[in-house]
Parts: C-alpha cells; sequence; structure tokens
C-alpha cells in the first residue's frame, strides 16, 4: 500500500462515488437531481472508464433513446448532462482505506492524498480501476512524475523537451504525433516494427516518420537512470536514447484493488448487493454496475443505470434521515429545473 498524505480534515460530502464510468457519472447525476451532493473518484486522468478506454470509438446501439454512439460519445454525453449539478471530480488516484467513524460517517483515503468523509459510498468500478500497465524494470518507479510518465493528460509540461513514447496502440501513436511540434525531439519506441492501432493514425505516424519529425526506435527497454533509456533491439544490440522524459502508453489494466480489503463480501471479485437498494453487506456503501452481483445480473450500461437509480432513493434514508423525499419529474417539477439550470 502506497504511502498516505492525508489533508489536515477531510472533504465533507453526503456521497462519494468510486468510478468515473458512465455508470459512476450517471449515479453522480441520481443523486443531484435528490439534491445529494457527491464527489467522484477516479484512477484515471479523466472520466469515462472502461467505455473510453476500451471502446472510445467504437460504436455503441443499447443506450436507451441514443441509435448510435460510442463510449467517448456517450461519456461526453453524460458529463453534459451531469454538469449543472457540480459534482467534486478527483483524477489519477485511487480509495485505498474505508474507516467506519463514531458518527457512522465514512472515513476514505485516497493514493493520492486527499481524504473524504462520506454519509453514502458507491462504488461504480466497474470490472475495477483501470491502471496504466507499467514497464517492467527494477527501480524505475522512482522515477514517476518526473522523468517517468503513464498516459499523462496534458502535454504542455513536454514543450521543447527530448521524449519518447514507448507503445503501439492508438493512445502511444496519438500522444507521439500530439507531440510532433511541442517537444524538441520525439521518438516513437515499439518491440517491433508493426503497430496495432487505427490505420489512419498508422499512417500519420509512418509519413512524420518519412519526413524525419518523428523518429522511430525498435526494441525493449533494459535499463533507465531517469536521463538515458538503453534499449534492446531486435539484432541484440543495445541502444541508448537520452532523453528528459519517457512516456509509456502500454495499455491498462482493471484491478479490483483495495476495494477487497474493505471487509466486503466478494464473489469472484464482485460484491453482492439487495436488488432493492443495492446495498452491499455495509450499510451506507453501495455497488452499482459491473462490480456488484445478484441473481439475474446482467452486465449491461442500461442495467447500470437502474441500479444507479435505486440506489440513490435509498440513500435518502441516511442523508435525509426522518424526512419523506417526494418522486418528482423532470418533466414538471419547477426544483428539478431549477438544479438542471432550465428553468
Amino acid at each position: 500500500m502506497n504511502a498516505l498524505t492525508a489533508p489536515s480534515s477531510p472533504i465533507e460530502t453526503d456521497a462519494l462515488v468510486i468510478g468515473a464510468g458512465p455508470v459512476g457519472l450517471f449515479q453522480a447525476f441520481q443523486l443531484g437531481l435528490l439534491e445529494i451532493a457527491s464527489h467522484i473518484v477516479d484512477a484515471l486522468p479523466a472520466a469515462g472508464g472502461q467505455c473510453v478506454q476500451l471502446y472510445g470509438d467504437k460504436p455503441i446501439y443499447d443506450v436507451p433513446g441514443i441509435p448510435a454512439t460510442s463510449g467517448r460519445g456517450l461519456a461526453e454525453s453524460l458529463l453534459r448532462q451531469l454538469e449543472p449539478l457540480k459534482p467534486g471530480f478527483h483524477f489519477g488516484q485511487q480509495v485505498e482505506t474505508l474507516e467506519r467513524q463514531a458518527d457512522q460517517r465514512l472515513l476514505m483515503r485516497t493514493t493520492g492524498g486527499k481524504s473524504f468523509l462520506a454519509k453514502t459510498v458507491f462504488i461504480a468500478a466497474g470490472v475495477g480501476a483501470f491502471v496504466p500497465k507499467r514497464i517492467a524494470l527494477d527501480g524505475i518507479g522512482r522515477y514517476e512524475g518526473s522523468a517517468l510518465f503513464y498516459h499523462p493528460d496534458a502535454l504542455e509540461r513536454f514543450d521543447g523537451q527530448t521524449v519518447v513514447v514507448n507503445g503501439g496502440d492508438d493512445a502511444a501513436l496519438a500522444t507521439a504525433l500530439a507531440l510532433v511540434g511541442r517537444a524538441s525531439k520525439v521518438t516513437l519506441l515499439h518491440r517491433r516494427d508493426a503497430f496495432q492501432a487505427e490505420e489512419g493514425l498508422i499512417t500519420q505516424v509512418r509519413s512524420q516518420i518519412a519526413t524525419g519529425a518523428l523518429n522511430l526506435a525498435v526494441g525493449q527497454p533494459m535499463a533507465f537512470d531517469g536521463q538515458v533509456l538503453k534499449i534492446a533491439t531486435p539484432d541484440a544490440h543495445t541502444l541508448a536514447l537520452p532523453l528528459d522524459a519517457l512516456i509509456a502508453c502500454l495499455g491498462i489494466s482493471p484491478r479490483l484493488g483495495p476495494i477487497a480489503d474493505w471487509g466486503l463480501d466478494l464473489v469472484r471479485k464482485q460484491v453482492p448487493v439487495d436488488t432493492e437498494r443495492f446495498q452491499t453487506c455495509e450499510p451506507g456503501v453501495f455497488a452499482v454496475g459491473d462490480v456488484n452481483t445478484y441473481p439475474g445480473k446482467k452486465k449491461l450500461i442500461v442495467c447500470g443505470f437502474h441500479e444507479a437509480t435505486l440506489a440513490a432513493w435509498a440513500a435518502t434514508e441516511i442523508v435525509f434521515p426522518g424526512k419523506a423525499v417526494p418522486l418528482q419529474y423532470t418533466t414538471t417539477s419547477t426544483r428539478l429545473h431549477q438544479l438542471l439550470g432550465v428553468a
């Protein structure tokens, strides 16, 4: 477990949503309609989760009312829908610990040094937190954040630098192309002179290599000291690449991570819930989307939206104890129109 540096006082909120994929975003939306304030934490640097990372440009045809969209398009639509309700977003970190407090609220700390004190928690982590695949070299972790970066979302910091981008998929090629003209020198490193990426990206990369704007190195990393990356080439030679920054885009993998240590019942790495409230065995802790399991469970986005709706209503009993919360419709409720900014 990483060392945690918690702030002097935690962020207090009605609800903490763990996961910013489609179901997590819709969970926050449903909470907002019920005037339950929320914050969202995700291990990735931006919202979208599995839909964006694995199906960003692939068509999706089974979202109600939308004949066709993509993973990225769906995430963008959900973010626009959620925007008026103003949840807090916290990217690039995982929730590591969950502790029940004397007042029954839940204290959670993240790998990013933040802490939250919430009345309710909604686990919308899908098949787990998507984390970047690391370069397998001993001691290389010491350079993360200074000379080594995984899937960075902002490239301005690399302006004028000598950069090596390691990878051969869409993300690696797109990153290398985006750095051409920004960085002083860009080298794309891949284990072989072939890529698993969208054909248009490959064409652009080949064109930039032909003009000399982008360099190509073929081989595997074998040593890194923060300034020079040594690679083993296919012909058994060693090549040294001086650099200011090494960007690794080696894909991502899902890991259930610390959730497995929170004392929740687990069935094949999934969290059992009831089908009335979608609450786990821990009061006030709900699980929605692919991370949960119950008789008849179907891993579909539309099912996750249904689960998030019922979980949000169940949370009203905890957030607003003793208060009868009326069912309102966005078609007619002036209060909901105010919340959504359409009054």
